[in-house]
């Protein structure tokens, strides 16, 4: 096998590894608010407020992860 075919597979592998990785902690993220909120309605919206910026930070983890993969792979 050669070696640019090894490099576009484990850039395949570690984006879906990374998109995989960003779904389940946005949805655990999102599960954990949802809980917070039906327990405390009267502090929506701070727990909304943290959860958007836990989301852009797990979100900017998961972009810089892909562009790692693609320059891997076209390297």
């Amino acid at each position: 096998m050669d070696s640019s075919a090894l490099a576009f597979l484990g850039a395949g592998l570690g984006a879906g590894i990374a998109v995989l990785g960003a779904g389940l902690g946005i949805g655990n993220l999102a599960s954990s608010a949802m809980s917070g909120i039906a327990r405390q309605p009267q502090s929506a919206a701070t727990i909304q407020t943290a959860m958007l910026i836990a989301a852009g930070l797990i979100e900017g983890a998961t972009f810089l992860a892909l562009v790692i993969c693609f320059m891997l792979a076209i390297k």
